[in-house]
């Protein structure tokens, strides 16, 4: 790992903004964490591996060392988190275009999905452009009016078409709910495969996350009805392929692009060009675990605040050209989960409080919040008296900040006290910094928010104490080591802002797990629905 760490390395002895208390959070702590969890012992914290194991032995020593009790079911520290897990086979792609084959190679240039087990093929298959690939009549946009994909692949775009835009039918930049789920809407209509093509102002990650990944399993839970039908195609292809494609087609990509984010847009075929592909899928049965830790509250026990940051990583994978095959996950998310037990220890320092805290470290964030959406099917403690959920999973190794990034605004009333108590810290919000991203669906509190628990989700912002903003470096980590095997501990990191996250979420916490209100999603919000359903079991 060689990133450009001099604003980290400028910065790592600046005083962290002083509080009007001394911090109940210690970043030392944080750090040391940090550096075991990341370390090669651990071997990426892959569910299902051995770091697993080592991992949540690591956590349960800590959490009960700190005084905690297990918290999971039948007074076990482990929730089972049974899954399927779906291996890649062998696979071929041959694109044609303009009467040429593209010299492509697997990972560099395209990317095959497993969404089931089987085997899928499809041969000289026509291509049609679907744009955004939206079907959304109450908006009035539909890219599939007067299109025919019946035995096509559909290509199509990431995100929304107003992904770039202040507003927009779509929202503006925060990703929409109809950003997902695009493969269906194609299928439903007679396409045979579906291919995405890549672009990082439309995703927020690099290809090279999509290259490293594809030889990687995928999973679902064991309890989620599994894909009916036969096995469909669906992939990515690169930006740079699909322009190549579209030239050798007579066609513009960029004048595509640019005509499929205004309302009207149409399909449009793609001459002479062809996708001739196949893979197989094989399916085993695998378990994992969350770790689930409480301390029982006093006069209104029942109740629970939960505290969450997900322990997984990427694992072990194939070797990179410097033969290192462990992803370490050190900011991605081991800053977050080593935060959690630092908030669970200065919870069990303190004073017990009346309702019931409960803190999990999530398995299987990274294969699609596996571990959350679990644990809310299966949840320990009844969600309908869950009073909030806090979510650590910061993407940052930081020096002290004067910002607070607040992931999904204007959606719960816990972001007023979020304003109040990070002032308190000397400390601004600042606005979320890709809200195209869509992070607020991409972490494990949205398995929660989708049920209807108020739900709170922020991070350091990018405003150093000293040093001015941490943009390029946070930036280069994003393009260079999210996700990938130069995510790694380096010593100079001090962990200031962690523990500025870390002792702001815990007074916030305290304060909801130390009184009796009920914090609220906002009157526009749309999980605020899914909460009114069980308002009579909450006094």
């Amino acid at each position: 790992m060689r990133i450009v760490t001099a604003l980290l390395v400028a910065t790592a002895l600046a005083a962290p903004i002083a509080a009007q208390t001394p911090s109940p959070v210690q970043a030392e702590a944080i750090r040391e964490d940090v550096r075991v969890l990341s370390s090669d012992a651990f071997l990426g914290r892959g569910p299902g591996e051995r770091g697993e194991t080592a991992t949540l032995a690591h956590l349960r020593a800590q959490f009960e060392a700190a005084g905690l009790q297990p918290g999971g079911p039948g007074g076990s520290w482990f929730q089972d988190v049974p899954l399927i897990k779906l291996d890649k086979g062998a696979q071929s792609f041959d694109l044609r275009s303009g009467g040429e084959r593209l010299a492509l190679e697997r990972a560099r240039d395209w990317s095959i999905g497993a969404s089931h087990e089987g085997h899928v093929s499809v041969a000289d298959a026509p291509l049609v452009f679907l744009g955004f690939g939206i079907h959304a009549p109450e908006l009035g946009w539909d890219d599939y009016a007067g299109a025919d994909v019946r035995g096509k692949v559909v290509v199509i775009l990431p995100n929304d078409p107003d992904f770039d835009r202040a507003t927009g039918p779509f929202g503006g930049r925060a990703r929409s709910r109809y950003a997902g789920g695009k493969a269906k809407a194609a299928f439903d209509r007679g396409a045979v495969g579906v291919l995405t093509v890549h672009r990082a102002a439309l995703t927020s990650w690099p290809w090279q996350q999509i290259a490293n990944s594809d030889p990687n399993a995928t999973y679902r839970l064991a309890s989620a009805p599994a894909p009916t039908g036969p096995a469909r195609l669906t992939g990515y292809v690169t930006g740079e392929v699909a322009a190549g494609m579209f030239a050798r087609a007579g066609l513009d990509f960029e004048a595509l692009l640019r005509r499929a984010q205004e309302p009207g847009f149409r399909a449009v075929p793609i001459p002479n060009a062809t996708l001739s592909a196949a893979a197989t899928v094989t399916a085993s049965s695998m378990t994992t675990r969350n770790i689930v830790a409480k301390l029982d509250g006093t006069t209104r026990a029942a109740e629970t605040v939960v505290f969450g940051a997900h322990w997984d990583g990427y694992g072990v994978g194939p070797a990179d050209a410097t033969g290192d095959t462990i992803r370490n996950g050190a900011v991605d998310n081991a800053v977050g989960t080593a935060t959690l037990l630092e908030v669970a220890r200065a919870f069990a320092r303190g004073p017990r409080t009346k309702r019931t805290v409960l803190f999990i470290g999530y398995t299987s964030e990274e294969d699609g919040l596996l571990g959350a959406y679990h644990y809310v099917a299966s949840p320990v403690r009844p969600l309908a008296t869950t009073a909030a959920v806090f979510n650590l999973d910061p993407h940052l190794a930081l020096p002290a900040t004067r910002s607070v990034e607040l992931i999904g605004a204007g959606l719960v009333d816990l972001e007023d006290d979020l304003v109040r108590l990070a002032g308190a810290q000397g400390r601004r919000i600042e606005p979320e910094v890709a809200p195209a991203a869509g992070w607020y669906q991409r972490s494990d509190h949205y398995a929660f928010a989708a049920a209807g628990v108020p739900s709170l989700y922020f991070r350091s912002g990018r405003d150093l104490a000293s040093g001015g903003r941490a943009d390029a470096v946070v930036e280069q980590y994003n393009a260079q080591c999210y996700h990938q095997r130069c995510d790694e501990f380096r010593v100079e990191w001090d962990m200031a802002a962690a523990a500025q996250d870390g002792a702001l979420v815990y007074v916030l916490g305290r304060e909801i797990a130390d009184g009796g209100r009920w914090p609220e999603w906002r009157a526009d919000a749309a999980y605020r629905a899914a909460r009114a359903k069980t308002d009579n079991q909450r006094r």
